[in-house]
């Protein structure tokens, strides 16, 4: 059934957590009926029930109860996964309302339960009633604790000295902190990789002993909008002052150093008065002091977010990957920040694992088993180039962002394929026939790939040196295009005023407003006639 929609697994979820907590209200009902039979009546039921005594029938509500509130807790660290996985381009649905709802359900079974079982309390004698508060404590503290979240992410690719915003919220905020004379602040502080690896340990029961970094602004107040009926800290104004970097494990850069913010604060709960230390951590972030350090620092962020665990030690991520996997996580990058429809295609995900695995000799069925490791995706330089993978195909992202949206969402560009296989194509394609690719040997080039012919018939097939951002911010790609005469049909056979016709810039003629001649750039390509 993994092939139905995800939204038909989310009702089935929510259907058997409501029946779920339908059962355990029926049976709440079961053991106060029993209660208020009274031991005059043995402590039978009346109808067909089979017979039972009380302390099984609150036993068995204890182990429902614990039941639903592991159900809840799935429930949360599916949705931290998903907001994870949105920080890749992943289709997220952020609303918590739901979730707080299922929090605050599961609350009000929690206290009628509760209130049964201290009406029972001399029923249920001095060695049960000790264990089943014990485990109350435990319920209470998991949920509330696990109901503190971070709503909105501070950025993963952190500049020190610069201003960002975080918000944190309080599912059972609205129902716990009623009656609170003045709000609770809640503090943001760094911590490294380990320090978060000692709070998870820890189950989050130890505190901080120091922050990582100096963050300024970091003290906000948790507080109840009745309106809304949500409890959060808005963290608006917060800004990293500077980082104390820790010890990096062998060959690790700055880049790959993940950290986390994290947020606490100490509340009591009314009306048990029961005082709860709060804390989340944020998703993980790699602090840069320089933005030259973006690029690789955005790798270690994509590759922590597709492929952490949903129940990991921070920070541990698999260091080899399955390709299939990589292909999916770098086609949602694509999608998402070039704010396109139109993914990559299979043709696509074989040139690129060609240049990942520098095979030119497999089969794209060869590659689908194959794995990818770090390394091969943002540490080891492509043969004969001054770059890596990720910071290529970064560069053509941010290019096709910038520039060739609109060509690549048309399917335009051909893109992803080697110069080789142009040559290929249009080595049996008539005179002028062209096509778009990136640029194998630059960072962010765009090049025009079209075929010569001879008058003997035979071909040459020319790539017009590339352009960058900045030169299609001069003349754009499609105005280029319509410059050349030497340029007739896009591949395989469209004539080039069809396809980039809407792409063309109006030509200015005549005069302008203040009477001068307008002037044009045009662009030509110095090849010689091949003959």
């Amino acid at each position: 059934d993994h092939h139905l929609p995800l939204s038909f697994h989310r009702r089935q979820e929510e259907l058997k957590f409501s029946l779920g907590l339908q059962r355990l209200q029926h049976r709440i009902r079961e053991i106060q009926a029993l209660r208020e039979e009274g031991p005059g009546r043995d402590g039978a039921m009346q109808g067909p029930m089979v017979p039972r005594e009380l302390p099984n029938l609150i036993l068995e509500a204890m182990k429902e109860l614990e039941a639903a509130k592991q159900q809840v807790l799935k429930r949360i660290q599916i949705w931290k996964r998903q907001q994870q996985l949105a920080g890749n381009g992943a289709i997220f649905e952020e609303n918590l309302a739901p979730l707080q709802k299922r929090c605050e359900n599961l609350f009000e079974v929690y206290l009628q339960l509760q209130q049964q079982v201290m009406a029972a309390s001399t029923e249920l004698g001095p060695e049960l009633l000790p264990r089943l508060l014990e485990r109350f404590n435990e319920v209470l503290s998991s949920l509330v604790k696990s109901s503190f979240l971070v709503e909105k992410q501070p950025p993963q690719v952190l500049k020190t000295q610069t201003k960002f915003q975080a918000s944190v919220r309080f599912l059972l905020g609205p129902r716990l902190l009623k009656a609170v004379p003045k709000p609770y602040m809640v503090r943001a502080d760094m911590v490294t990789e380990k320090q978060a690896r000692e709070l998870e340990l820890s189950n989050y029961s130890s505190t901080l002993s120091e922050s990582t970094g100096e963050i300024l602004h970091n003290t906000v107040a948790l507080e109840t909008n009745p309106t809304s009926g949500t409890c959060c800290a808005n963290f608006k104004n917060v800004l990293l002052k500077k980082i104390k970097r820790c010890e990096r494990k062998g060959s690790e850069s700055v880049t790959e150093e993940k950290c986390a913010v994290l947020f606490s604060t100490n509340v009591i709960l009314t009306p048990s008065n029961i005082s709860i230390h709060l804390q989340v951590l944020s998703l993980p972030i790699v602090v840069i002091v320089h933005g030259n350090q973006d690029n690789n620092a955005k790798a270690t962020v994509l590759w922590d977010n597709a492929f952490s665990d949903i129940e990991r030690v921070p920070f541990v991520v698999a260091e080899r990957v399955p390709w299939d996997k990589m292909c999916d996580t770098l086609n949602l990058k694509f999608m998402a920040e070039v704010q396109t429809t139109k993914g990559l295609l299979k043709e696509h995900y074989f040139f690129l694992a060609q240049k990942i695995f520098n095979d030119h000799s497999a089969s794209p069925e060869d590659f689908q088993n194959r794995h990818v490791s770090w390394a091969q995706f943002n540490k080891e330089i492509l043969p004969g180039r001054g770059f890596t993978f990720w910071q290529w195909f970064d560069g053509v992202l941010d290019l096709t962002k910038r520039c060739l949206k609109s060509y690549w969402s048309d399917r335009l560009i051909m893109g992803f394929i080697s110069k080789q296989y142009v040559c290929k194509l249009l080595s049996m394609k008539p005179d002028g026939t062209f096509l778009l690719r990136f640029s194998d040997s630059e960072i962010g080039g765009v090049t025009i790939a079209y075929v010569i012919r001879g008058k003997d018939g035979s071909s040459q097939v020319e790539n017009i040196q590339p352009f960058s951002a900045k030169d299609l911010s001069i003349r754009s790609l499609g105005d280029r295009i319509r410059d050349l005469e030497q340029l007739r049909n896009l591949y395989p056979n469209t004539p080039k005023d069809q396809a980039f016709g809407s792409h063309y810039n109006k030509e200015q003629t005549g005069k302008d407003g203040r009477g001068y001649v307008s002037t044009a750039i045009k662009m030509t390509v110095e090849s010689e006639r091949w003959v």
